[in-house]
């Protein structure tokens, strides 16, 4: 699966599953840049076959919706953008 990493400020283990035409997951990563801190994301559209199979199945234990933007912040999951939920669980 093609994850992308950005560097910043360890804050613990993020891992963002996005859509890259989604204005919220868009929001979501300007946030986390914003916060400085470190994180790994998936844009799950542009992935195909197995790849995409194997990040919705991710994304379904975490969120069985499988909406977006899928947050996961040491195994919290945060659906949707939510900054003030993020900002409390990245301690900013």
């Amino acid at each position: 699966m093609k994850v992308t990493h950005v560097a910043g400020k360890d804050k613990g283990q993020i891992m963002l599953y996005a859509l890259s035409t989604c204005v919220w997951c868009k929001k979501t990563k300007q946030l986390l840049d914003q916060l400085g801190a470190e994180y790994n994301f998936v844009e799950v559209d542009l992935l195909q076959g197995e790849e995409r199979t194997e990040a919705t199945n991710e994304i379904k234990k975490l969120n069985p919706r499988c909406s977006f933007p899928t947050l996961s912040i040491n195994g919290q999951c945060i659906v949707g953008y939510d900054e003030q939920k993020i900002k409390e669980t990245l301690g900013s």
